[in-house]
């Protein structure tokens, strides 16, 4: 069998809408036409609204597309069960309701031919997001650089990241090992804490990183809750302080 290039991570937690909307054709339609070869792994985290079901469907019609049943531990545990279980040679994580398009990975294959180890997206122009979703961004880029740091990264939050695969292995691993592969929840849970830490991560682990604007547009969603979702992020950043003064990362 040849080697896959790109192997492509999306987390699935009661996605039913989005997948109705046909988003895993639009997947399937863009990566078809590549000259590549290219898998996509889909992760379910635990959905309890048909999403397995209609996953299943589609990878039984598309063998390249396949489906890992995760047990319920968020987007972080489901992003990192994913991305142990490829192979590519390029990995990225995209998010289910394809905020930032597949095509835009066009935008960050060429940095990896330049040496890069990581390529993420950046979300330049947030189109369509209302103020008070850009406010909090924003609070929570500053809150970021004065806690934790990263201030030559200025979008960690775009879920729309790729990693060789020597850099993928290392740094899930890494990060799957300091979170105990994981705990169950309950509830959802989308918390700005793990693309910090990932990236932080790989700032200390010397990888090259490379942010690229990607197009970008705005997706209503129930999941986000401003005041506890801001409160949990800062919560997740003295998290991350306290594993740096305590040297967890080195």
């Amino acid at each position: 069998m040849s080697k896959v290039f790109l192997s492509v991570i999306i987390p699935c937690f009661n996605e039913m809408a989005n997948l109705q909307k046909g988003v895993l054709d639009k997947v399937e339609h863009y990566l078809g036409k590549q000259s590549y070869n290219w898998e996509v792994i889909v992760v379910d985290d635990g959905s309890t609204d048909g999403s397995v079901e209609f996953i299943e469907r589609f990878c039984q019609e598309d063998k390249r597309f396949t489906l890992i049943k995760n047990s319920h531990s968020g987007k972080a545990g489901a992003v990192t069960a994913g991305m142990l279980a490829v192979t590519g040679e390029i990995r990225l994580f995209t998010d289910m309701d394809q905020a930032t398009p597949i095509e835009e990975v066009e935008k960050l294959l060429p940095f990896f031919k330049e040496g890069c180890d990581v390529v993420i997206g950046s979300r330049k122009e947030r189109k369509g997001s209302p103020f008070i979703r850009r406010f909090i961004s924003q609070s929570a880029a500053i809150l970021r650089k004065t806690i934790v740091g990263l201030s030559e990264i200025s979008d960690t939050q775009c879920g729309f990241k790729a990693f060789t695969g020597d850099a993928s292995e290392k740094l899930f691993k890494k990060i799957n090992d300091l979170h105990h592969g994981f705990s169950k929840i309950s509830g959802s849970s989308v918390t700005s804490g793990f693309d910090v830490e990932l990236l932080y991560l790989g700032k200390e682990m010397k990888y090259k990183i490379k942010e690229v604007p990607v197009d970008w547009l705005y997706v209503e969603t129930r999941r986000v809750n401003p005041i506890t979702d801001s409160i949990q992020g800062v919560l997740d950043l003295l998290s991350i302080k306290k594993k740096q003064i305590s040297g967890s990362y080195k």
